[in-house]
C-alpha cells in the first residue's frame, strides 16, 4: 500500500506544479486553490508512504514522479521543448527511479 500511496503522492505533486504554472503569480483564485489543495494531499500522502518506506527511497521517487510529470504535462500541455538533451534528461531520472525502487528494501 505504501507504494501506492507514493504513486498518488506523485501524482498530486505534478498536479500542484502544473496549477502553480496557471495560477499566474498566485493571482487566479481556482488554480491558486487547486495548487494549495494539490501541495497538502501530496505531502499528506508521502507522509503515509513513509510509515513503511525509507525516508530517501520515498522522497527521491515523489520528487522524481513530480519532475517527469511535470515536464511531460509542460511538453504535452504547454509546447515546452522536448529536444534530444531534455527527452534524455527525463529517461535518466525515470532509469533513477526505477533503480531506487529495485534497491528498496520494501
Amino acid at each position: 500500500m505504501a507504494w501506492i500511496y507514493l504513486g498518488v503522492a506523485g501524482l498530486y505533486e505534478v498536479i500542484w506544479a502544473f496549477a502553480m504554472k496557471q495560477s499566474d503569480g498566485f493571482t487566479r483564485p481556482w488554480a491558486t486553490a487547486t495548487t494549495l489543495v494539490a501541495m497538502a494531499a501530496s505531502v499528506w500522502f508521502l507522509s503515509l508512504s513513509m510509515k513503511v518506506l525509507p525516508l530517501g527511497t520515498a522522497y527521491v521517487i515523489w520528487t522524481g514522479i513530480g519532475a517527469v510529470g511535470t515536464f511531460v504535462l509542460g511538453v504535452l500541455l504547454l509546447g515546452e521543448s522536448a529536444d534530444s538533451l531534455r527527452l534524455l534528461a527525463a529517461v535518466l531520472i525515470v532509469a533513477g527511479l526505477v533503480l531506487m525502487k529495485i534497491a528498496s528494501p520494501h
